[in-house]
């Protein structure tokens, strides 16, 4: 029969992978699997292709169904088959027994050893940090905040009405000192996005977590790549095209110290087995504007973000569980620990740590620990200090101010004079911080409040007194030095300053004059309260000592 494609047919044969091709093309272009065996959408890809085929070898064979329900299916098309068919079920088979041995039922000791946990000295490896450095918005209060600043931008209705903030983004980072929060702009819609591809994103938001500010960061050259993005400048389209074998986790928005924008996209690979043990090897960090990447096995310092919260919350629920090995962690329990619900962010020497709560297997309500992670490093801290979970914190804060129905934050975790401490904002019902909280980890009942940061810790360092906690007089040491020569001065203060040395907190304050005046917070707790323009009564004294002059302060 002339014209009709013979089901054997070399023509036949070629349409068959012709097809198979076009809609795998189609497939991996939009779906893009990584060529990787040790990834699970790669199996599946394949998996696809045989079954295209099959199918079009079926239609071209002249497969129909018939109208009692049956189908009539030309002899020799299964024959053809026989092999895509063979294939479909060995990859099933193959790759349920992978996925069964990367359990770990077979492999305890190295899901425990993926997160290597060291122990650590609370009041040695985490500073005081001074009270102006303190975090003090949740990533619910930044969105909040960068919505309205690009809103605010009435006088720009290109930037209001093309754009959108990505409210997926708002990476926590440390820039240039500060704890902020960022996100890049999105395009409005497709629309918008043909109409501005162009010029590409034009800016990004930046939140200030300790002075609450947001602002808009315009760049003299759009950002073409973005997730927001379509076609090749789609940022995991390029990764895709350009590492073609490499496996990606997160992918997080950061700015470098010079405020260009970058992707950091984390490196997925599997420890264990075929599919198991997933952790973090090394990042590509993708230029937003120009799209230039590299990989880097170690990234530069000031990345903050390579390894994802959940990712260090799964390894170390692996490493708390594994302890004693997998029958134990069903049967006995013994020594298990898990993380508690819910996490944070602490930044500390210009890296951004994980913070959690451990708690026991029976998760009572109190917490027998708690662990930091570095996100750049994975070094990893565990803290054995028992206490009240965060959510018996967060209840204790919300009593104290039940009156006013405020919400507190999660909390995260501060060395407040050597003791572990709950810090968190408490929030209106708009979204908005109106005071802040400190709560005693060891001793939840111990809550302070206050409008402002200084006066909170005034008053929580106020209760430590109270309790026995921290022993401190201020009287003592000014008998200490009663034969010293004092002398008083009164004025406004113009300038104050503060810095953290060995854990304590020093203020100083100037009155206009030359000099500056030196007080601790620790020996002074009202100075905390103090503010430029505030009047002060300054009583310091002065003395001798091997030629060098001493000099002390106390705010009156």
């Amino acid at each position: 029969m002339r014209g009709k494609i013979q089901p054997g047919s070399l023509r036949a044969l070629a349409i068959r992978l012709l097809v198979t091709a076009v809609i795998g093309g189609i497939y991996f272009y939009v779906e893009l699997p990584p060529v990787n065996f040790h990834s699970v959408e790669f199996w599946t890809f394949l998996g696809i292709l045989l079954a295209v085929y099959v199918a079009v070898t079926l239609v071209l064979s002249g497969f129909r169904m018939t109208g009692g329900g049956g189908f009539e299916m030309p002899g020799g098309v299964l024959s053809r088959c026989r092999i895509p068919l063979i294939l479909i079920g060995a990859l099933l088979v193959a790759g349920l027994a992978a996925s069964l041995y990367s359990q770990s039922i077979f492999h305890a000791s190295a899901y425990y050893n993926l997160l290597d946990v060291q122990t650590g000295d609370f009041t040695e490896e985490v500073a005081e940090i001074s009270y102006d450095k303190i975090p003090m918005l949740d990533r619910d209060s930044s969105i909040q905040l960068g919505s309205r600043a690009l809103g605010s931008l009435s006088s720009d209705s290109s930037l209001v009405s093309q754009f959108e903030v990505s409210d997926a983004e708002y990476s926590q980072i440390n820039y240039q000192n500060e704890p902020v929060r960022v996100a890049p702009l999105l395009y409005g819609n497709l629309i918008k996005w043909f109409n501005n591809r162009s010029e590409g994103l034009p800016g990004y938001i930046v939140v200030n977590m300790v002075t609450q500010e947001a602002s808009l960061v315009k760049l003299e050259e759009g950002m073409k790549y973005s997730t927001g993005e379509h076609f090749g400048r789609n940022l995991y389209r390029l990764l895709r095209f350009r590492y073609p074998t490499m496996m990606f986790g997160d992918v997080n928005f950061e700015i470098d110290e010079d405020g260009t924008p970058w992707w950091v996209c984390s490196r997925t690979v599997h420890r264990i087995g075929l599919f198991g043990g997933v952790d973090t090897e090394g990042a590509v960090l993708v230029n937003a504007i120009t799209g230039e990447s590299t990989f880097y096995d170690q990234v530069p310092t000031w990345v903050d973000r390579v390894y994802s919260a959940d990712l260090l919350v799964e390894q170390y629920n692996y490493h708390g569980t594994l302890v004693n090995g997998w029958i134990n962690s069903w049967l006995g329990q013994k020594g298990i620990t898990t993380t508690s619900d819910g996490y944070n962010y602490i930044a500390m020497n210009d890296d951004v740590y994980l913070y959690t709560g451990v708690t026991s297997a029976g998760n009572d309500e109190s917490n027998v620990g708690f662990i930091l992670v570095n996100q750049r490093t994975k070094d990893a801290r565990y803290y054995n200090i028992t206490g009240a979970t965060e959510y018996s914190a967060m209840s204790s804060a919300q009593g104290a101010v039940q009156h006013l129905g405020y919400a507190a934050t999660f909390p995260i975790l501060l060395n407040i004079s050597d003791e572990p401490t709950y810090f968190m904002s408490l929030k209106d019902s708009a979204d908005l911080v109106k005071m802040y909280a400190m709560v005693n980890v060891s001793d939840y009942q111990i809550t302070a409040t206050g409008s402002s940061v200084a006066q909170c810790q005034a008053n929580y360092e106020e209760l430590l007194i109270e309790n026995g906690i921290r022993v401190t007089d201020p009287v003592d040491v000014a008998e200490e030095e009663a034969d010293a020569e004092t002398e008083t001065v009164t004025g406004k203060i113009t300038d104050i300053r503060s810095v953290v040395v060995e854990g304590n907190t020093i203020f100083y304050i100037s009155l206009g004059n030359e000099s500056y005046y030196a007080v601790s917070a620790a020996d002074d707790p009202d100075a905390v309260l103090c503010d430029v323009g505030d009047e002060v009564t300054i009583t310091y004294y002065v003395e001798e000592e091997g030629g060098e002059t001493l000099t002390g302060i106390r705010v009156e």
